[in-house]
């Protein structure tokens, strides 16, 4: 089989990889147009930007297998992917402590005005009075929009600095903010509206686009400090530019609406001087995730994925495989020759019976075996008599599942 790795990825990683049954090809400077060249017979495909279409999905013949080195799955098709029974996964969790250690790397020099102060020394100015000027952090409210497992590590880390956390998603109930020791609260313009800081730690599609937008953002105190590390797409740019100008919002940005693809020159009008409402906007150019540890983590967890779907065929962090909605179990005990189970899965063909899960177990000496067939519908009596009939089935039941909807 043949793996193609169509961004960058840990050495350390590449090389263990190459242990592996597989033919690996390290394509990293693939874009999303020559990917669609690369594909064809490729069976396993690594991706971290470069995104993979429809189209590039519909020519991958060979594919079994996608995975993100990174978290979430928003450069893949993912509904193409699933149409086509192409796994995808990807490594949710592994870089955390970096874009939370980004998190507050910008929210210090914020709230100390760091990059301002260095510009000055470099200009062979001493202007401790000015640079002096400080709100400090302890004792303030940070809300945190998202408690995945970044949110939560910005979380952790916001009660060493001596912050409030109090933080809010569609998802998190009260029980779960009080076991990650955070208020809840039922809104987010109720968290802008608490919160000194906001940060944003939500994922990116058709239901959170511009989710922060000019409502959020005016709700805010004035002069408060606003932190995106994770998705532009998440905030309205007009309601941002408006925040900064006319209410003094502070910000600190890693990601960007119009990011260079393949281009080291960005040119912004983002990064002026102070409004006269003394808001201003920090960035970073979308380097939350990128230590040495972080990148090695998801590299390990990528090797990981791939391994597992080679040597156990179970795909860890699977993404668009849903539960089985499954009533009814049939549990067939048969002889384990040539044909036997053919014959099972031909009569239930016939008999209108979709099965949605297949386990078989063979048992010790190779003699017998177990198979248990998840189905939607009941087989009827002749069905199942039909299936006795073969002198190699040994036994038939069948069990109602419960209902655990």
């Amino acid at each position: 089989m043949r793996l193609l790795i169509a961004d960058k990825l840990h050495p350390r990683a590449v090389e263990e990889l190459r242990t592996l049954p597989l033919e690996v090809v390290y394509e990293p400077e693939l874009t999303k147009e020559s990917l669609e060249a690369q594909i064809t017979n490729v069976g396993v495909l690594v991706v971290r930007s470069t995104e993979v279409t429809s189209h590039a999905i519909e020519r991958a013949r060979s594919l079994h297998l996608i995975v993100r080195a990174g978290a979430e799955t928003t450069t893949i098709d993912v509904r193409a992917a699933s149409k086509r029974g192409i796994f995808v996964a990807n490594c949710p969790g592994k870089n955390s402590s970096a874009v939370a250690e980004l998190v507050f790397g910008l929210l210090i020099s914020i709230d100390r005005r760091i990059p301002d102060a260095l510009q000055s020394l470099r200009s062979h100015r001493w202007e401790r009075g000015e640079y002096a000027k400080s709100e400090g952090l302890v004792g303030k409210t940070i809300g945190i929009a998202g408690l995945g497992a970044i949110g939560r590590d910005v979380a952790q880390k916001a009660r060493a600095f001596g912050l409030n956390v109090i933080g809010w998603s569609r998802s998190l109930s009260p029980a779960k903010a009080a076991e990650l020791g955070i208020g809840h609260v039922g809104s987010l313009a109720e968290l802008a509206a608490k919160s000194n800081i906001l940060s944003v730690h939500l994922p990116l599609n058709e239901r959170t686009k511009h989710i922060i937008d000019d409502r959020i953002l005016s709700a805010m105190p004035a002069r408060s400090i606003f932190i995106n590390a994770a998705r532009a797409g998440l905030v309205d740019e007009a309601a941002l530019r408006k925040a900064v100008a006319e209410r003094g919002l502070r910000v600190g940005l890693d990601v960007f609406w119009d990011e260079p693809k393949g281009r080291t020159e960005y040119k912004s009008d983002l990064f002026g001087p102070a409004t006269s409402a003394g808001g201003f906007i920090y960035a970073t150019p979308h380097i939350a995730a990128s230590t040495d540890r972080a990148q090695l983590a998801i590299s390990t967890e990528t090797v990981r994925v791939i391994r597992s779907f080679l040597l156990e065929g179970t795909v860890p962090n699977v993404v668009n495989v849903t539960t089985s909605v499954a009533k009814f179990q049939i549990v067939i005990r048969m002889l384990d020759k040539v044909g036997t189970f053919a014959n099972v899965l031909s009569v239930l063909k016939r008999h209108g019976i979709n099965i949605e899960e297949v386990a078989n177990t063979i048992f010790e000496g190779g003699g017998a075996s177990c198979a248990k067939l998840r189905v939607l519908t009941r087989p009827s009596e002749v069905c199942l008599q039909e299936i006795r009939a073969f002198e190699e089935v040994l036994q038939v039941d069948v069990v109602t599942l419960p209902n655990l909807a």
